[in-house]
């Protein structure tokens, strides 16, 4: 007779059954990502309306030709492309030369979070 090789039935269900463990340990981890995605685009998004409100009231005060901000979503209209969809921006008046603080909602998770503007 001539001597087969290969696996064993008991080693292939070993082998399964340690993947399922490591599989089982490893899912939890990754599942929760979506939501730390949506806080981490959410304070991009915060950063980007806060340094462009920035931006524009340095031009403005270096050259004397910024764009006009009078309410916190006119803000918006400093980024190329203008705000994403799927984020909303409470209205309020920003004052000439004023810091206020205005507030973006991320729409999908309806998190929150303020960034500062000034007003030109």
């Amino acid at each position: 007779m001539k001597k087969q090789a290969g696996f064993t039935l008991i080693e292939l269900v070993m082998v399964i059954v340690i993947l399922g463990i490591l599989a089982a340990i490893a899912v939890p981890k990754y599942v929760d990502l979506s939501s730390d995605a949506e806080a981490a685009a959410l304070k991009g998004m915060v950063g980007a309306l806060s340094s462009g409100s920035a931006i524009n009231y340095a031009h403005e005060k270096a050259n004397g030709a910024g764009t006009a901000v009078g309410n916190c979503t006119d803000v918006a209209s400093l980024m190329q492309g203008g705000l994403d969809a799927g984020y909303s921006i409470t209205a309020g008046p920003v004052a000439l030369n004023t810091e206020v603080s205005c507030v973006l909602t991320q729409t999908s998770s309806g998190n929150t979070a303020s960034f500062s503007a000034i007003g030109v």
